[in-house]
């Protein structure tokens, strides 16, 4: 039983899936970080002042009355919120993974395939004749079914 647990980690999907998550990890931090660090405050900058971490509605007040200046502070009563801020937050983090997916991961990959399909296309090796429609060798000048000759075909 171990051994066959052993061949199953070992096989090469699931290293390269663990790899793969890893790397998906660390990469969402850093997704996170620009998002939460860079992309954000400009826009909050330019719709005057907005702190998109702290836009949330009180659906019940908590312990301690409202108003909450913070959802920190909101939460720290006890209230539920919705907030409404970390969901754009976190949408404009989807965004940009998945663009980044799409033109850095999904293009490329799908030109390579391109390409290599246009490579593997083997150039044709017979023509059909214009008279007779049978099947001849590309390099033909005459037919050998029909006799006609085949220049500029």
């Amino acid at each position: 039983m171990w051994k066959d647990f052993k061949a199953f980690i070992m096989r090469g999907n699931v290293v390269d899936m663990a790899i793969g998550i890893i790397i998906g990890v660390a990469f969402s931090a850093i997704v996170n970080s620009a998002v939460k660090d860079i992309i954000m405050p400009p826009i909050g900058l330019a719709l005057g002042n907005v702190d998109f971490s702290n836009l949330f509605v009180v659906l019940k007040s908590g312990s301690v009355p409202g108003p909450y200046l913070t959802l920190a502070d909101a939460q720290t009563a006890g209230a539920v919120t919705l907030n409404y801020g970390l969901f754009i937050i976190t949408i404009v983090n989807f965004l940009i993974v998945a663009a980044v997916v799409f033109f850095l991961i999904i293009r490329p990959i799908a030109r390579m395939q391109a390409k290599k399909k246009a490579v593997e296309a083997p150039a044709p090796t017979t023509k059909e004749c214009p008279f007779c429609f049978t099947s001849i060798p590309v390099k033909a000048t005459r037919c050998p079914n029909c006799t006609s000759p085949l220049t500029g075909n």
